[in-house]
């Protein structure tokens, strides 16, 4: 992972945020909209968000203007944004993860999180109950 801000925190984009960013909605606070637009932010996109993306695009429950593979990796791109890879180690933090969450996705986000010491950004109150760095409100 390149480290493009001089601090030590990357920022993790929940599934539902990537795509709320992409599309500029106001659902995301402003003052998260200007701290991932600041760049020397290092803002990043999970291969498990790319994953839960072509799926429910693929199952009728997600609209995007193209199919993922023409579009996710152009707007992270233009947005600085860089993927990241699912690696074994994240998925090894699964088995310390408490039952809290039912979503894998999400669960696997947080254990990626953990294993590369991200902050994810997430409304999602079951992720904060997580042991894991958040950003929202």
């Amino acid at each position: 992972m390149v480290r493009r801000g001089t601090l030590t925190v990357a920022y993790l984009l929940d599934t539902c945020v990537a795509l709320w960013f992409f599309d500029g909605s106001p659902r995301i606070p402003a003052h998260i909209r200007d701290l991932l637009t600041e760049p020397t932010e290092d803002v990043l996109l999970s291969d498990i968000s790319v994953l839960e993306i072509v799926i429910k695009w693929r199952l009728g429950k997600l609209h995007l203007d193209a199919a993922p593979s023409k579009c996710i990796l152009p707007l992270a791109h233009k947005h600085l944004i860089e993927v990241l890879p699912l690696s074994t180690s994240a998925i090894f933090h699964l088995e310390r993860l408490g039952d809290l969450h039912r979503d894998p996705f999400d669960r696997l986000l947080v254990a990626q999180a953990l294993a590369h010491r991200l902050t994810l950004v997430t409304p999602d109150p079951l992720i904060r109950q997580y042991p894991v760095r958040t950003l929202w409100d």
